[in-house]
């Protein structure tokens, strides 16, 4: 840079000429010409710890072919704009009975990844349909695996990436100041007659709904409550009866009954797996999401062990 410039700057190497004579730094009333620019004739000049007065003017010529080079040079090393890309953002579709689970996994994945994870909840029948009439979601989790082969069978899914990620398991919850000895006596204290109703999911579009017609069948006592059952739209919602005493039992997720938020409210007892057709719960990625890369590299990432981990710790079971 020092052969840039012709300077009569007295004491000042060229390129704090340069320095000086870009920033017009100027007092008095003679002035000196930089490229059709004026500066006065004292320049207060603090470089190094020093000062320096000049009192004589002179001419600062720049050869622009010397200056180029390296004013090129800084502008190629400057980063591309936007230099901070929004990440995608996937929606996700999400059977209820994964509120708790689902959202702990979306966060931890969101941390690593950087990409926002935004989950819709719903029962997986309800999920099914606005994803049919054309719903935005890129991923969905259902609470079985009938669901999203339908979807495949529509074309709405991606048949290669359909992935089975647990099993669910559903209990008989009341509330902790019942006197219900459900603990001890199951199924039985449903014909108790201080149990007036019964919250249950839909079991038109809810899996747990099915599952649990399917187990009060099982122990015989399906055509002695079925006058009692409330419906909730999903699973959650049917558990949210129970808790706010609009129901005096209810058949939900064991994901639910063990979740934070439920400690200390209930206490539930589980249903034998034998009383009910297994909860395979399946993941798929949808056809018409504008994510497909991103979708499938969450997909991915739910086959960890830590997801499985995650999972395992809300009641969850791997499939076999």
């Amino acid at each position: 840079m020092a052969a840039a410039f012709e300077t009569a700057f007295e004491g000042v190497i060229p390129s704090e000429a340069l320095f000086f004579a870009e920033r017009g730094i100027s007092r008095g009333a003679h002035p000196v010409k930089l490229r059709g620019r004026f500066l006065g004739p004292l320049v207060q000049a603090r470089a190094f710890g020093m000062t320096q007065s000049f009192n004589k003017h002179r001419i600062v010529r720049v050869n622009m072919r010397h200056i180029w080079p390296t004013f090129f040079l800084l502008l190629t090393s400057l980063p591309l704009w936007p230099q901070n890309r929004p990440s995608a953002e996937l929606t996700v579709a999400t059977a209820a009975d994964l509120r708790s689970a689902l959202k702990e996994v979306a966060e931890a994945y969101e941390s690593k990844s950087g990409v926002k994870v935004r989950l819709v909840f719903g029962s997986s029948g309800a999920l099914t349909q606005q994803i049919q009439q054309g719903a935005p979601f890129d991923v969905f989790f259902s609470a079985d695996m009938d669901y999203p082969r339908q979807l495949i069978s529509a074309g709405d899914a991606e048949a290669n990436t359909l992935h089975q990620y647990a099993v669910g398991k559903l209990v008989l919850w009341v509330p902790a100041d019942s006197t219900l000895d459900i603990e001890h006596q199951g199924m039985k204290v449903l014909l108790d007659s201080v149990v007036r109703k019964i919250a249950i999911a839909n079991p038109q579009h809810a899996p747990y709904g099915r599952a649990a017609v399917a187990a009060l069948k099982h122990e015989g006592v399906y055509d002695w409550v079925a006058n009692r059952l409330v419906m909730g739209e999903n699973v959650s919602q049917a558990a949210q009866f129970v808790e706010s005493g609009n129901a005096d039992a209810g058949f939900i997720a064991l994901a639910h009954a063990v979740a934070p938020a439920m400690q200390g409210k209930g206490k539930y007892w589980r249903v034998p797996d034998e009383d009910y057709p297994p909860l395979e719960q399946g993941v798929v990625v949808l056809t018409h999401s504008q994510h497909k890369k991103e979708a499938a590299e969450f997909l991915e990432s739910i086959k960890s062990k830590d997801v499985a981990e995650i999972f395992r710790k809300y009641g969850f079971t791997q499939a076999k």
